[in-house]
């Protein structure tokens, strides 16, 4: 898909659920579990510290394209830092973005995928963003 300079980009915000709902934790469910049902429900979902300056930054750059992401502060949540990076985090130290289900990693790889102009079409396919299609 390409995008004009003149075409309307706007976030499509779902009904909001309650933090009790889709954050809830359910005690027959496990970690692991959690974590995989946040990644599929969420078209995009951050799993950020904080503390973390690159976590802000890609906070801020998604917020600018006007995606409105469900952020999991791990800092808040210690039984999801307690499952080992590896199984769905990369690298702990950074922000961890998934996109429609899949991981993106983190900073380098997202203005990656922006700077190269595959990050908006992305976040249209999964349904985080609307575009109005404006004639050049």
């Amino acid at each position: 898909m390409n995008l004009c300079a003149n075409d309307v980009v706007s976030s499509e915000l779902p009904p909001s659920p309650t933090s009790s709902s889709s954050l809830s934790i359910d005690v027959d469910e496990s970690s692991e579990a959690r974590i995989r049902r946040l990644i599929t429900e969420h078209p995009v979902i951050i799993f950020s510290r904080s503390s973390c300056s690159m976590c802000h930054v890609m906070k801020t750059l998604l917020a600018i394209i006007g995606v409105h992401p469900t952020v999991i502060e791990l800092n808040d949540h210690d039984e999801i830092a307690a499952v080992p990076s590896s199984s769905f985090i990369r690298d702990s130290s950074a922000p961890a973005v998934f996109i429609g289900g899949a991981s993106f990693g983190g900073l380098e790889t997202l203005v990656a995928l922006h700077l190269s102009g595959h990050l908006v079409p992305k976040l249209i396919e999964v349904g985080a963003l609307t575009v109005g299609h404006v004639q050049c």
